[in-house]
């Protein structure tokens, strides 16, 4: 249950808008400004329509849309007009916010990165996106790792963006650093809806974890996305799904101290703990040993699959973007 999508909030709950925003055409500076504008004006929107949010979600892509444009005249930089509009509108309007942006970076390819905004206008997550959707984003892979931060009503919050969610290890690790509640924003188009939905409840169900994700919706004139916000619950059940339609609003209550009961409790399927305590039944504390040959390659920097050799796309020129003459520095 979710409480009806929040109108009958819990004292422990935590309510979520995920916001299915129009998708923009943002070419210029002005462009830039003026969907900034639309993206404040939905905050209070979202507010003004559930005045119990805790916590309102924008997706992937809400201010820049999906032109890949690194033109550096439209990127945002941290000190920016833009970080500070958005740190504006969630103290005047008393909710959360999660939003994105493209990042300017000095020093090579911008970031896809993410930001969770308090009600006091304070920035307690800043998350740069690990996995950009290869082949077809230019964004610097990211450099933060996945870091988590205190949410509302004593929830712990951790932010993935769009591809991220579907690699597994990214939903383990948010868990891992004791997420509960796990947003994921996506600017993705119908042919990925599938992948969506499965992954979002795996994503939950693996790791005793809320996921709350959107996309983007609506067309530019030449992409399609799908909005679809979905909340599931830590046992993988869908609490709610939206449509396809621009600028919906879809709410849900979550109840993080539900999932950190069953992560204390559950015995059957408590799989983010018997990962790292395999057998417990047989062994003291079950083997706590990594079996796993894709860790322990990875780790070492020399991850290489068997049929590495064969792999045909590499690089992003089948999507225009120039063969890259730089090496990854950590």
């Amino acid at each position: 249950m979710s409480g009806l999508g929040g109108l009958n909030k819990s004292p422990d709950g935590v309510v979520l808008g995920l916001v299915q925003l129009q998708l923009p055409v943002v070419e210029t500076p002005a462009d830039l400004a003026q969907q900034l504008d639309k993206v404040c004006a939905m905050v209070a929107k979202a507010k003004n329509g559930m005045p119990t949010m805790d916590l309102v979600v924008f997706p992937e892509y809400a201010l820049h849309g999906l032109s890949m444009d690194t033109n550096p005249e439209i990127m945002v930089r941290m000190d920016g007009p833009e970080v500070a509009a958005l740190r504006e509108a969630c103290t005047q309007n008393d909710v959360w916010g999660c939003f994105s942006i493209m990042e300017y970076n000095p020093d090579g390819n911008p970031y896809n990165t993410g930001l969770i905004i308090d009600a006091q206008g304070e920035i307690r997550l800043t998350y740069r996106k690990l996995h950009p959707w290869v082949p077809v984003e230019p964004w610097e892979p990211g450099d933060m790792g996945i870091p988590v931060c205190e949410g509302p009503n004593g929830s712990t919050l951790a932010l993935i963006i769009c591809h991220d969610g579907m690699f597994p290890e990214m939903a383990r690790e948010c868990a891992y650093r004791g997420a509960d509640i796990m947003l994921r924003t996506a600017g993705y188009t119908a042919p990925i809806r599938h992948s969506w939905k499965i992954t979002n409840q795996a994503n939950a169900f693996c790791n005793l974890m809320y996921t709350a994700s959107v996309c983007m919706a609506g067309t530019d004139g030449t992409f399609n996305s799908m909005g679809e916000g979905m909340v599931v619950n830590f046992d993988g059940t869908p609490l709610v799904e939206g449509s396809g339609v621009p600028d919906e609003v879809i709410t849900a209550e979550v109840r993080p101290a539900l999932a950190r009961e069953a992560r204390r409790l559950w015995g059957v399927e408590n799989n983010i703990y018997q990962l790292g305590h395999r057998g417990y039944v047989a062994v003291d504390g079950g083997a706590r040993d990594c079996p796993y040959t894709f860790m322990q390659d990875l780790v070492a920097g020399s991850y290489r699959l068997p049929w590495e050799d064969e792999v045909e796309v590499t690089d992003g020129t089948s999507c225009g973007f120039p063969k890259p003459e730089r090496k990854h520095s950590p």
